[in-house]
């Protein structure tokens, strides 16, 4: 099922049906960002088809990043060891390109609003790690600014370790916990003109 499907299905399906659809790939906060600003119908299956073809071109330009269709947005989630150094905020260099190819893609989009969550795995306090998590999208935001992207489309967020992805109590699912989300989800004017086109 692609996009433009599921973003038509959306306004059946809900939060837990969107959440069923890509499965265990992204915590609530990205999920929820998508089905909260969810048009469905129609509408939604326009905004799916133009998000179809955005997050074809981030899968085929940005290197490291796993590509999330989900109905009527896209995540696109880094692994922070591609990102950071170990308990790091600075941004590694091959990490920097990898964010030059998004922000291009997000410049050639502009009608999308940009939600930033960094996540952490639960070795050290709750508190530390909101920090970390918060400490890192705001890197991200930061460096995609510094590149070009306009900074009101972007929001961040830190979640510390609380929506886990994997197990915790594993070394492979520690790993996947640590990561950065980007969500993209249409903006009031794609909106507006999918649901004008939906209307004649």
């Amino acid at each position: 099922m692609n996009n433009t499907q599921k973003g038509a299905g959306i306004g059946a399906v809900g939060g837990a049906g969107l959440g069923a659809l890509i499965g265990h790939k992204a915590g609530n906060t990205a999920v929820g960002a998508i089905v909260g600003g969810a048009l469905g119908g129609v509408a939604g299956g326009l905004i799916g088809k133009k998000m179809d073809k955005q997050a074809a071109e981030i899968e085929r330009t940005v290197d490291g990043a796993e590509v999330v269709k989900a109905g009527e947005g896209i995540i696109v989630k880094f692994d922070s060891g591609i990102l950071f150094g170990f308990d790091q905020t600075t941004l590694q260099p091959e990490a920097k390109k990898n964010i030059d190819n998004l922000v291009k893609s997000l410049n050639e989009n502009p009608d999308t609003d940009i939600l930033i969550i960094g996540h952490t795995d639960n070795k050290g306090t709750e508190a530390y790690n909101q920090g970390l998590s918060e400490r890192r999208a705001q890197a991200v935001k930061d460096y995609a600014v510094s590149k070009g992207l306009v900074g009101k489309r972007a929001k961040t967020e830190g979640k510390s370790f609380n929506e886990p992805i994997a197990d915790n109590s594993t070394e492979a699912g520690r790993a996947q916990n640590r990561r950065v989300e980007i969500v993209i989800t249409a903006n009031d004017k794609m909106k507006a003109e999918a649901k004008q086109q939906s209307a004649t």
